[in-house]
C-alpha cells in the first residue's frame, strides 16, 4: 500500500473514478475538427457548427456524429464530478439504431485500457485509497493531490482487521485488467423475466454453503458477484433496462445518485464507483415515461437518442462495414448499396411542405437540388428542427441486409446483386412484413415509383458515361466553351477562338443548347448567365479549382446535354434485337466500358435489357 501511495503522487490519475476514466478513454485516442470549409456538403449540413470526429468511434459508427457528442459531453461533465456523475447515461432509439454497438464500443475499450490498481483479492477490485482511514484522508488527499471517497467492502474490511490486525499500510495491492468474460471491472444486466426477480443479479446474495461455516451475520458468507459489484471501477450495462420492475430499477438508482447499494442480507451499504448505461427501445422509453409515479427515476437519467440515420453516404458505409465483416463474396453492381440506402432513409423521413421525400433525403446528404435552373434554398436546419423525432423509426440496417442476402440468395447462379434484384427482394420483404397497412403501401410506393424514378436517372447518366469516349473531358471542354461565351455575352465583348486566335460574337445558339437542357428559356438566359460567372469569379477569387462540377445547376445541364447528344443512339443500340455490324460494336464498346466502371459482366445484360424496357419509350 505504501508504494501505491508513491505511485499516486507522482501521478494522480492513477486513483480517477470511473466517469474520467471512460472520457479520458475516449480522448485518448484523439479527435479532429472537421474544417466544414473544405467539404461544402458538410457546410450545408450543418452551417457554422462546430463538427468534431472522436476517432475512439471513428471506424464502426458513421452518421452519428450528434449522437456520439452529447455522449462525450456526459462522459465530460460526470469526469468533473457534475450532477452528471450521479446519473444513469440512457440511449434511446429504434432497434438496429446502434445503441448495443455503441455501448460494446465502450466496454471493449475498457478492455484494452492499461491494467488499473486494486486491493488484492477484493471482490469488488477495491480502490486501494479506501484503506487509508477516515481521520487520515484529509492530510493525504492534500499530500496526494486526490479526493478520497467511498469505503471498503464488507469482506475485505474484515480481512483487513483479521488478517492485517488494522495494518493498512500493509496491505498487498496489486493490477487487474479490465475483462468482459471475467467479469473484473465490466458488468452485464440482461433483462429479467418480472415474475421471477432476484436482486441477486445486481448485488450479490450469501454464499449457502458458508453458512454451516460461519454465522449470518459474518461479512465472509458473502458473494459479491453482481453486475453492480464486478462493474466497480468501470461500467455496468443494463439491457432492455425498462423491462425490468420499477423497484428493481431502485438499486441501479442508488449505485448513481448515493453511490452506494446494498450489501445482501443484513450487511449494510457497500460503496461503488461505477458507471451505468442502460439502454432500451423507444415504445418501452414512452410507456415507462408515461407512469408520473416513475419521476424519481426520470429525474435521475440523462437521456440521448439514437436515432437511424439519415445521411445517404453514411448508410452506403453502414452496409459496406457490415458486407465486410461477413462473408459476403458476391460481386455487387454500383449503386445497389444506394439504392437499397436511398429506401431505408426514405422510410426514416417525415414529410414536409416544403419539398418532396427524395428533394429531402438528397438535401440531407449535403446535395444541391436544382429546379429550373435554380438551387432550392431550403434550409437543412430548418427541416430538421422542424421534425424533431425524424430518424426514430422506418426500416432497419438489418432489413436492408436481409435483402441484399435475399437477392443473392435468389441469384446464386450469377453470384451477383445489383439495384433490380435487391429492389425486388425489398418489394418482396415488405409485402409479406408484420406493417400496417398504410405503412406497406407506402413503403411500396417508394420502391415501385419513387426509386424506379430515381435509378432511371442514374442509369441513363451511366449508359452515357459508356458511350462518351472520356466523358471527363468532354464534359470539362463543354464546360470551359460554355464559360469563355458566357462571360463574353455578359461583359458584352468578343471572344478569340483558343485555336485560331479570332475575335467571334457569343455563340446564344450554343449557350441555349445548354441552358435549355434545365428549363433556363427567354429572358431568363440572362440572369443564368450572370449568376454562373459571379458564382465562379467567387470560387477562383478563393483559390479553389474550377470544374464543369463546381455550379450545381451548369454541371447539371451539361450532364443532361451529353445524355441527349447519345440518347438516340443509345436507345436504338440497346433496344435493337438485331444488331448490324457497327451497331454490335457500339453495344460491345458500351459493355466492355460498363464492366470497367466496375458492372459485373453477370449482371450487364439484365440492367442493360431493364433500361431498354424501361428508360426510352417510343
Amino acid at each position: 500500500m505504501l508504494e501505491y501511495l508513491e505511485i499516486v503522487r507522482e501521478n494522480p490519475d492513477v486513483a480517477k473514478l470511473s466517469h474520467k476514466r471512460i472520457y479520458d478513454m475516449i480522448m485518448d485516442q484523439g479527435i479532429e475538427e472537421i474544417r466544414l470549409e473544405d467539404d461544402p456538403k458538410l457546410q450545408r449540413l450543418y452551417k457554422k457548427e462546430k463538427l468534431t470526429e472522436y476517432n475512439f468511434f471513428s471506424e464502426d459508427f458513421y452518421g452519428m456524429n450528434q449522437t456520439i457528442s452529447q455522449i462525450v459531453r456526459f462522459f465530460h461533465s460526470a469526469s468533473l464530478q457534475g450532477e452528471e456523475s450521479r446519473q444513469v447515461l440512457y440511449l434511446v432509439g429504434p432497434v438496429g439504431s446502434g445503441k448495443s454497438s455503441l455501448v460494446e464500443r465502450l466496454k471493449g475499450g475498457l478492455e484494452f485500457l492499461p491494467p488499473f490498481y486494486a486491493i488484492e483479492d477484493d471482490p469488488m477490485y477495491g480502490e486501494p485509497l479506501h484503506l487509508i482511514p477516515r481521520h487520515l484522508r484529509p492530510e493525504f488527499s492534500k499530500m496526494l493531490g486526490v479526493n478520497i471517497e467511498g469505503d471498503l467492502n464488507p469482506i475485505t474490511r474484515h480481512r483487513l482487521i483479521e488478517e492485517f490486525a488494522g495494518k493498512w499500510e500493509e496491505m498487498p495491492i496489486r493490477t487487474y485488467e479490465f475483462s468482459i468474460r471475467a467479469r473484473r471491472g465490466i458488468g452485464v444486466v440482461p433483462p429479467v423475466d418480472p415474475n421471477n426477480q432476484d436482486t441477486s443479479v445486481l448485488i450479490g446474495g450469501e454464499d449457502i454453503s458458508k453458512l454451516d461455516l460461519y454465522s449470518e451475520g459474518d461479512p465472509r458468507v458473502l458473494d459479491l458477484s453482481g453486475a453492480l459489484n464486478v462493474g466497480n471501477r468501470g461500467m455496468v450495462e443494463f439491457i432492455e433496462v425498462f423491462k425490468n420492475e420499477t423497484e428493481y430499477l431502485h438499486a441501479m438508482i442508488t449505485a448513481t445518485q448515493e453511490k452506494h447499494i446494498p450489501a445482501p442480507g443484513r450487511h449494510g451499504m457497500i460503496y461503488v464507483d461505477t458507471t451505468i448505461v442502460a439502454h432500451s427501445n423507444e415504445a418501452e422509453w414512452k410507456k415507462f415515461k408515461s407512469d408520473h409515479t416513475n419521476e424519481a427515476i426520470l429525474d435521475r437519467i440523462v437521456t440521448v437518442k439514437v436515432p437511424y440515420n439519415l445521411r445517404l453516404s453514411e448508410e452506403v458505409k453502414i452496409y459496406k462495414k457490415m458486407i465486410r465483416k461477413s462473408q459476403f463474396t458476391a460481386d455487387i453492381a454500383p449503386h445497389t448499396l444506394e439504392v437499397a440506402s436511398m429506401f431505408a432513409i426514405l422510410s426514416r423521413l417525415q414529410p414536409t411542405n416544403k419539398c418532396d421525400l427524395m428533394t429531402k433525403l438528397k438535401l440531407y446528404n449535403g446535395e444541391e437540388v436544382v429546379e429550373k435552373g435554380k438551387t432550392k434554398k431550403i434550409d437543412v436546419v430548418e427541416l430538421k428542427e422542424e421534425a424533431k423525432d425524424e430518424g426514430m423509426n422506418g426500416i432497419s440496417t438489418r432489413f436492408i441486409m436481409k435483402a441484399l442476402d435475399n437477392a443473392l440468395s435468389d441469384n446464386v447462379k450469377e453470384n451477383c446483386i445489383h439495384p433490380l434484384n435487391v429492389r425486388e427482394a425489398l418489394v418482396q420483404m415488405v409485402k409479406a412484413g408484420d406493417f400496417p397497412d398504410d405503412v406497406r403501401k407506402q413503403y411500396l410506393e417508394y420502391l415501385q415509383d419513387t426509386l424506379h424514378k430515381e435509378y432511371l436517372e442514374i442509369l441513363e447518366k451511366e449508359i452515357t458515361k459508356a458511350f462518351v469516349y472520356s466523358y471527363q473531358e468532354q464534359a470539362e471542354s463543354l464546360f470551359q466553351n460554355y464559360l469563355d461565351h458566357a462571360e463574353a455575352y455578359v461583359n458584352k465583348k468578343k471572344l478569340k477562338d483558343r485555336n485560331t486566335g479570332e475575335e467571334l460574337e457569343p455563340d446564344e445558339g450554343f449557350m441555349k443548347s445548354i441552358e435549355e437542357q434545365i428549363a433556363i428559356i427567354g429572358t431568363a438566359s440572362d440572369g443564368f448567365r450572370q449568376e454562373v460567372i459571379s458564382y465562379l469569379w467567387s470560387v477562383g477569387r478563393k483559390g479553389e479549382n474550377i470544374s464543369y462540377e463546381s455550379y450545381e445547376p451548369l454541371k447539371e445541364a451539361i450532364e443532361k446535354k451529353l445524355m441527349t447528344s447519345v440518347r438516340d443512339v443509345s436507345r436504338i443500340i440497346t433496344k435493337a434485337r438485331t444488331r448490324d455490324q457497327d451497331q454490335s460494336e457500339k453495344y460491345n464498346r458500351m459493355v466492355e466500358q460498363l464492366i470497367k466502371n466496375g458492372y459485373p459482366a453477370a449482371c450487364v445484360d439484365t440492367i442493360l435489357k431493364y433500361a431498354a424496357n424501361n428508360l426510352w419509350k417510343d
